[in-house]
């Protein structure tokens, strides 16, 4: 009886229908098969291991060939056969790892090797988030997980974008965004802000508002969305000391909390000013969280917004308090936005 060996899909490195190294043997004799011998101890053989216990594979081989991969492979570049541009950066890199990207696969699949080096250009002139360290990052980690040592704060949101671009690579993009996450701060909301505000949102397509346009950060996109979101509701006022009334709380050294909780409300998109200021979760000089204090801190960032981000854009905001109580639990102060009218001028025949 011949030992069967799973067939491949096709010929692998010097075999056909075989893993490398395979090779079928059959035991036979009088037409009755030979007792198969196990010799690796294994627990289903029918002998007694005699005492023997196989020691766990401790050998770092393949830590060893992975360094090897990335220090003389992608740093150095040694025995390349694929030449990538991007920016104003030229890579010599190995197909064989750059096929572990779709995007890259892909870009390989629809590229002609006129040579013996096969050349593929990536332009990231519509994508202004990854930059040149980003996707160095990235394109590493590729060869190796050492990578994720060079992610920092100011640079993992360009990772995130970059490990987005090429696919396959969750763990990093994992590893960027929690980098990003933790990012967030007093210091940073600004920038954040900013950020969020260039994301394409629901509103800004007339044909499916439910829908929102496509982004390189695909899902990271809302989950940061969120982050900022919560930063803003619940860690910033908690950050500047403004859960409680003035009276029960100890002055803030330096920069009054209330004023920079209003200058950072004050450059926040609208959508993301409006979920802010009308959610329950919202509590400034109030531990209640009282519909009155927010609706007096929404007026003075509603002022604020009208010198600001809000002038010249055509658009007019408000603050409304509701009254009766009659909200099933929801928020009593809502912000509003519409259009201003244009004046009309008559004109003489």
């Amino acid at each position: 009886m011949h030992t069967s060996i799973p067939s491949s899909s096709g010929s692998v490195n010097g075999h056909v229908a075989h893993v490398n190294g395979s090779v079928s043997r059959a035991y036979s004799e009088g037409g009755s098969d030979s007792p198969e011998v196990s010799l690796g101890g294994s627990q289903s053989s029918a002998y007694p291991a005699n005492g023997f216990t196989q020691p766990p594979y401790s050998n770092p081989h393949n830590e060893e060939i992975i360094s090897h991969l990335y220090h003389a492979g992608f740093q150095t570049g040694h025995y390349a056969d694929t030449i990538l541009h991007v920016h104003q950066n030229v890579y010599h890199l190995h197909a064989i790892i750059l096929s572990r990207s779709p995007f890259l696969a892909h870009l390989m699949s629809t590229s002609p090797q006129v040579s013996g080096q096969r050349a593929i250009y990536v332009h990231l002139d519509q994508e202004p988030e990854v930059t040149e360290e980003g996707f160095a990052i990235a394109l590493g980690y590729l060869y190796s997980a050492i990578s994720l040592n060079l992610i920092r704060p100011h640079n993992a949101r360009s990772v995130l974008a970059a490990g987005c671009l090429l696919g396959g690579m969750e763990d990093l993009c994992g590893y960027a965004y929690e980098a990003c996450r933790q990012s967030i701060s007093v210091d940073t909301i600004g920038n954040w802000v900013e950020f969020i505000d260039s994301i394409p949102s629901s509103s800004d397509s007339a044909t499916t508002p439910d829908v929102p346009k496509p982004t390189i950060f695909g899902l990271y996109a809302q989950r940061l969305k969120d982050d900022v979101l919560h930063f803003l509701v619940d860690t910033l006022p908690d950050f500047l000391d403004l859960r409680h009334a003035p009276s029960d709380r100890s002055p803030a050294p330096g920069s009054n909390g209330r004023d920079v909780l209003l200058q950072v409300y004050s450059r926040v998109p609208f959508e993301m000013f409006k979920a802010a200021v009308e959610s329950p979760s919202f509590r400034v000089e109030d531990p209640t969280g009282s519909d009155q204090a927010r609706f007096k801190f929404a007026k003075e960032a509603v002022e604020l917004r009208k010198r600001g981000i809000a002038r010249g854009s055509g658009a007019e905001e408000t603050v409304v308090l509701a009254f009766g109580g009659g909200n099933g639990g929801l928020s009593s102060v809502h912000i509003t936005r519409k259009m201003r009218k244009r004046p009309l001028w008559k004109v003489n025949a």
